[in-house]
């Protein structure tokens, strides 16, 4: 049996701070921010908006991209780099609640 990607998917949050919001509430500077981290905007997830839940839309659109349904997935590779709680992880979590 072979795997293969016939699908990816993304999902950002809608509400974005940048730099030059964050120089309204703070004293900093958007060359200050940017020289040291090399960003220019941020989304801000809902309240309530878990990556758990984002993780789940951007599963949505793969498949969408894919044309295929959920009953046609195997297996789902999830990754990511900042825990939702300390005590279980995303992909368990996910579990819980499959697509």
């Amino acid at each position: 049996m072979k795997a293969r990607i016939i699908g990816t998917g993304s999902y950002l949050p809608e509400k974005i701070l940048t730099n030059c919001d964050l120089e309204k509430i703070v004293e900093t500077s958007d060359e200050w921010i940017f020289t040291r981290t090399g960003m220019k905007e941020r989304r801000i997830a809902k309240e309530g908006e878990f990556t758990s839940d984002m993780g789940a839309e951007a599963a949505l659109r793969a498949l969408k991209a894919a044309g295929i349904g959920r009953e046609d997935v195997d297996l789902i590779l999830c990754a990511y780099s900042f825990p939702i709680r300390f005590c279980r992880s995303l992909s368990q979590k996910r579990c819980l609640y499959p697509l």
